[in-house]
């Protein structure tokens, strides 16, 4: 556990100011981050809004999305509470292949399982996600990110 108070909380469409900050300061796409409100959480810290996570749920799949720790707390263990919390999450939901794409961390999700693969390998229900989906029309973009896939 960290040293300071955190707690998790669902995100609601009040939070989009506070998460597309977040996202735009750590040099992460602000993509689309309401459309799914049921599986986006935030960590508020005792100054607000410290990191998130979500996940974009198409069972038996789900994309793993906008994993964020405010610079000034990395390396304090928020990353891995948030990243556990998706992940049980997705389990709860029957989830049994987790996608996502990264600049620079796969090391970091490859401690969970994590492997590198490539958008071919995601499967008919994981290619609805957003970030597939917008990332298959750039392949410029998508030739800068990692490809991983977890299966559970």
């Amino acid at each position: 556990m960290t040293e300071m108070e955190t707690a998790f909380r669902p995100a609601n469409p009040d939070d989009v100011p506070a998460m597309v900050r977040l996202l735009t300061a750590a040099n992460l796409p602000p993509f689309p981050v309401g459309d799914h409100w049921d599986t986006f959480w935030l960590l508020e810290g005792d100054d607000g809004v410290v990191g998130m996570i979500g996940l974009e749920v198409y069972v038996p799949s789900a994309l793993l999305r906008s994993v964020v720790v405010d610079e000034s707390l990395r390396g304090k263990g928020l990353g891995d509470l948030l990243t556990q919390k998706a992940l049980s999450e997705a389990r709860s939901r029957g989830v049994r292949n987790v996608y996502l794409f990264t600049m620079d961390r796969a090391p970091f999700f490859a401690r969970y399982g994590f492997a590198v693969c490539t958008m071919d390998d995601f499967d008919r229900e994981g290619r609805k996600s957003s970030q597939y989906l917008a990332l298959i029309e750039r392949p410029d973009i998508a030739a800068m990110l990692t490809v991983m896939r977890l299966q559970m």
